[in-house]
């Protein structure tokens, strides 16, 4: 697949299923689809990088697909016009819409923003430490997932096999006392139309030490680093129900470039279930 010019939606959503590779992958016609057994909405989905020939076939394959797989089909569809065909189809279909979300881009030098925006924002100061490393440590896993994460050992390790499957480097926080308090993730895929752009992700700080402008730390650490290797240019993915995120990441000089939503297929009971 060949990226669109910097900037656009085509161009940040080939970045973005880069920079989150599903194991198990498959072109069908136009939609992509995607299965790492469950783990991560992004990494189950279909993206639908162009239209179908006969949009109601592929979606019976894509049913298929997934049904052989055991899992439901989910969409995740980008606010344009290219999807409303898809979007009416799935509406006669009963799908739910779920987990809006806001793509947000920056140029380079957001670190005087941040700098201010921890000053401004957060009325407890950091003790924390940020180290860098070229893969996840384990606290830093542990961290995430226990942030973030939904299941056990193995979906953990399913998780870890797509954090790696990309070029990533990894911050991690560390309290007076050594422990992880804080982890992020920038992503550097390695595809055509790339140079220059980083992904931010996996942004989790413990509970128990948030509003310390951990956060901010973090990613001014991710930023740092991503200059260091040539990076002039950043991309995040936010839930619109996150006020708190979207605002860390305003003051840092992100502005929100579209919107995408996840449509999920109806579950079906099985014949004689109660």
């Amino acid at each position: 697949m060949t990226i669109a010019g910097a900037g656009d939606l085509d161009h940040l959503e080939q970045l973005m299923n880069a920079a989150w590779p599903a194991p198990d992958a498959e072109d069908l016609d136009g939609w992509f689809l995607r299965s790492a057994g469950g783990v991560t909405q992004r990494a189950n989905s279909v993206w639908p990088v162009s239209a179908p020939s006969d949009s109601a076939a592929a979606l019976r394959a894509t049913t298929g697909w997934y049904a052989d797989r055991r899992q439901p089909v989910i969409f995740q569809l980008s606010h344009r016009a290219e999807n409303a065909a898809l979007e009416a189809l799935l509406d006669q279909q009963s799908y739910s819409k779920q987990s809006q979300t806001l793509i947000m881009t920056t140029a380079a030098g957001p670190m005087a923003a941040l700098t201010a925006a921890g000053e401004a924002a957060n009325p407890l100061p950091s003790t924390s430490t940020v180290t860098m490393s070229d893969a996840p440590t384990q606290d830093w896993l542990e961290l995430w997932w226990s942030v973030d994460g939904r299941g056990g050992q193995q979906e953990m390790a399913m998780a870890h096999s797509i954090l790696i499957a990309a070029p990533a480097l990894y911050a991690t926080a560390h309290d007076d006392q050594g422990m992880a308090v804080g982890t992020g993730r920038l992503a550097m895929p390695n595809v055509a139309g790339s140079e220059g752009w980083g992904g931010v992700y996996s942004m989790a700080v413990h509970p128990q030490a948030r509003r310390r402008g951990i956060a901010t730390e973090i990613l001014g650490a991710l930023t740092t680093a991503g200059a260091d290797r040539g990076l002039h240019s950043y991309w995040l993915m936010v839930t619109a129900a996150n006020i708190g995120a979207q605002q860390l990441y305003t003051r840092a000089g992100f502005t929100e470039q579209g919107r995408y939503h996840y449509r999920q297929a109806p579950l079906r009971r099985a014949l004689g279930a109660c």
